[in-house]
C-alpha cells in the first residue's frame, strides 16, 4: 500500500500514514511514529479496530484509512469514562450498539439449593454441543446475538469449536438443560456464560449452576470471577448482583455500518 500523505490543520509537517502490516498502520511525522492503528479478527468473524494517538487529527485520519480498508460492519470497546475516545469514534461514523457492565464476583458462597430433578456435573462433548445449539438457537430467535457475550456468537466458517473442560452442565432425566462457561487461563478466571433453555427458567437452575461453579473457584484458592454483561440483560445482572458482585466498569462497544439507498 503506498503512503498516504496528510498534512493536519495548519500544521506545516507533513504526516504519512502507511500499512506496515495487512492488519496494522502507522502514522509518521518528522520521521517519528505519531499514531498506531490495529485491526483485529476474533474468533467470531468480527474485526476489532484500535488506534493509539494523541493527536485527534492523526486519530481521523488513521480510522478513515482503517476503514476503507476493511468491510463492513467494524467494531471497537471503549471505556464508557472515555468521552474523548468515544468522541473520535463517533467522528469516524461508528454508534454505539451495545454498552455492557463489568463485574468482580466473590467465590465464596453458602451453596445454593439444587432444583427438584436437577444434577449438575461436567460435561460431555456430544450433549455439550446439542446445548449449545439449542440456546444460540434460542438467542438468535429472541433478544438477539448482540446482547450475548462472544462465546455464543456464530463463529466464522460454521462449527465453532467447544472445551468440554471449560464447562459444568445441568441435567434433567439425561438432557443437559444448563450450562456455566469459565475461562480460568486469565489474570482472574472469567465466567464466559450462563445460560438455561427456556423451558427450564425461573427455577434456580442457574444459581444453583453458578453457585457451584464459584464455591469449586474458591476452594482452588481463588476469591472472585469477573462477568461481562449487556446492560439490557436484566435477568443476569440480577443474579450476578444476588451472588454480591460489584459493577466496576462500563463499556461501549461501537459498529460501523455501511450505507443503504
Amino acid at each position: 500500500m503506498n503512503p498516504l500523505p496528510f498534512r493536519p490543520g495548519l500544521d506545516p509537517r507533513p504526516v504519512t500514514i502507511s500499512q506496515v502490516a495487512g492488519n496494522q498502520w502507522h502514522a509518521v511525522q518528522n520521521d517519528l511514529t505519531v499514531g498506531r492503528g490495529y485491526a483485529a479478527r476474533r474468533l467470531d468473524g468480527r474485526t476489532f479496530l484500535s488506534i493509539d494517538t494523541w493527536q485527534d487529527a492523526v486519530f481521523d485520519r488513521l480510522a478513515a484509512v482503517m476503514l476503507a480498508n476493511q468491510p463492513d460492519p467494524q467494531y471497537t470497546v471503549v471505556d464508557e469514562t472515555d468521552h474523548e475516545l468515544t468522541a473520535g469514534w463517533e467522528r469516524a461514523g461508528l454508534t454505539i450498539w451495545r454498552r455492557e457492565s463489568e463485574f468482580v464476583v466473590p467465590t465464596g458462597h453458602d451453596p445454593a439449593k439444587l432444583p427438584a430433578g436437577i444434577t449438575i456435573t461436567t460435561a460431555n462433548e456430544a450433549p455439550l454441543r446439542a446445548l449449545d445449539q439449542a440456546i444460540r438457537a434460542e438467542v438468535e430467535a429472541t433478544v438477539g446475538w448482540h446482547t450475548m457475550p462472544a462465546e455464543v456468537l456464530p463463529w466464522q466458517g460454521g462449527t465453532r469449536p467447544l472445551d468440554p473442560s471449560k464447562c459444568t452442565v445441568a441435567i434433567r432425566d439425561g438432557r443437559y438443560v444448563g450450562m456455566v462457561r469459565v475461562a480460568t487461563r486469565t489474570r482472574r478466571p472469567r465466567i464466559g456464560l450462563v445460560a438455561v433453555l427456556t423451558e427450564e427458567r425461573r427455577q434456580g437452575i442457574a444459581r444453583a449452576l453458578l453457585s457451584q461453579v464459584l464455591n469449586e473457584l474458591h476452594r482452588a484458592g481463588t476469591e472472585a470471577v469477573t462477568a461481562e454483561v449487556d446492560e439490557t440483560n436484566t435477568a443476569a445482572t440480577a443474579l450476578l448482583e444476588q451472588l454480591g458482585a460489584q459493577r466496576t466498569g462500563r463499556t461501549l462497544e461501537l459498529v460501523s455500518r455501511p450505507e443503504r439507498g
